[in-house]
Parts: structure tokens; sequence; C-alpha cells
């Protein structure tokens, strides 16, 4: 009966305005209940944690690993303190194989150089992800001190009538021929006998971040990376060496955030 009073004594087009109004009504409070759903799953991370691997330029296959926590400052800026450790080489670096053991060294080396990079930095979120899937992009910007460990490159010498000397660092005063070279010694060898070179390093990226959970991620990182030294380091004698070392660099890492 109500249907009926009301559908024989209301005009047709405020009926419609009625409907219209009620539906409109019930797609709003949907709305801003998917809205609010939305805000709390999406509410930004206050800290997160990633480590991983580190490919560049100035290195060989994978050129050492990287850590690095973030602080949330605001939305969408975050403090930045990361830890790098990485195998720098000279880019007339050659493997060869010595003729007398076969064995691998690399000729006119003289000195390995591992840089350690501890940074602060801002990242700058661009694009955040949604909760459970996208992709995120931040810019990242970093400096810090650099600090150059300087460590022997030791050889196995032929030196002819069956005298050897083993286990010294290449010296291209004495070393002259370099197919008497038997062969290289243990990376770390001559840890004990390393000096530390000083400088400073600056950092520009941009970090890719996937997740299919809310907490964890995987990502890429790419960009430029250069460290100033306060002088050259001698890693190949007969080659021109330098103070400023300036790569192209990935880094895939994995972590959590909360």
């Amino acid at each position: 009966m109500p249907n009926s009073f009301f559908g024989s004594h209301l005009p047709k087009p405020l009926l419609a305005v009625l409907l219209a109004i009620s539906l409109a009504a019930s797609a709003s409070a949907q709305n801003r209940r998917e809205e609010e759903s939305s805000s709390e799953n999406e509410r930004p991370y206050r800290v997160q944690t990633v480590y991983g691997i580190n490919f560049n330029s100035n290195a060989g296959l994978i050129g050492g690993g990287m850590i690095r926590h973030s602080r949330a400052i605001s939305e969408r800026m975050y403090h930045s303190f990361s830890l790098e450790v990485v195998n720098i080489k000279h880019p007339r670096e050659q493997r060869t194989q010595s003729v007398i053991t076969g064995e691998s060294y690399v000729p006119g080396k003289a000195n390995y150089l591992i840089m350690v990079r501890p940074q602060y930095g801002r990242e700058l979120v661009l694009f955040r992800r949604s909760p459970e899937q996208g992709v995120q992009i931040n810019f990242i910007g970093a400096v810090g001190p650099s600090l150059g460990i300087v460590t022997p490159y030791l050889i196995d010498y032929d030196l002819q009538n069956r005298n050897v000397l083993t286990g010294v660092q290449y010296n291209p005063a004495i070393h002259t021929d370099f197919t008497r070279i038997q062969r290289a010694g243990r990376f770390g060898q001559g840890l004990g006998q390393s000096r530390l070179q000083v400088g400073a390093c600056v950092k520009a990226s941009l970090s890719f971040e996937f997740g299919s959970f809310k907490n964890n991620i995987t990502g890429v990182e790419a960009g430029v990376q250069t460290d100033f030294l306060t002088q050259p380091v001698i890693m190949m004698p007969l080659a021109e060496n330098r103070s400023t070392y300036i790569s192209f660099f990935v880094n895939l890492f994995y972590g959590s955030r909360r």
C-alpha cells in the first residue's frame, strides 16, 4: 500500500530525482569507505632496511655489497643511511695465464683497491606503489667519506735457477718479465700490509621497488657514483693512475619496511 500511495501521488519527475539522490548517496558512501580503507592500507612506511649486491662499471662481474636504512622525515621524504663496500679495478687490467703453471694473474698489477662508503642521503618518493603490488620510484642523493683500502697484489716470481720469490708485491723494476710470473696470491693475502686512502663520495640514483607483500620489497637501484681521493692509487705502476673514480652502478636489493 505505501508504494502504491507514493507511486500514485508523487509526480514521476520527483520520483526520478529522489531515486537519483538515493543512488548518489549510496555510491558516495561506498567511495568514502573504499578511500578510507585504501588510505589506511597505503599509509607511508616509517622505517625501511634493504641489502643487496652491487654491479658497477669499475669492477668485474660483481662489484660488492650494500645495505641502506631509511627513516621517514615526511610522507614523501626519508633520511637515508647506507654502507657500500666495492672493488675497483684499473681499466687496463686484463687477466692472463702463466706460461709456467697455467694459473691466472693480472700482468702489471701492484695493488687492489677496495672502496668503503658510509653515506648519508635523502630519498624522495616520486611515485608510491599500491599496498600489495606495483612499483615505487624514489630519487636518492647521498654523500659521505670514501675510505680506500689499498692492499698489495702479491705474486710468485721465477728468478730462474729454481729460485722463486713467493708472495711479493709486483715491482716493475724487479719483475721485468711477465712470463716468469707463476701465479697471483690469494685475494686478501696482503691485508696486513694495507694502507688507507681517504676522500669523499657523492651519489645520485633512482630506486625501483617491487613487492607482492606490504612489508617486503625487492628492487633495483641504478645511478652514478663518484669517489674523490686525496691522491692517486697506484694500481698499475706502468699505466696512468687516478684519484677520481666515476662509475655507473646497479644495486639489486631485498628488504623490509614497517
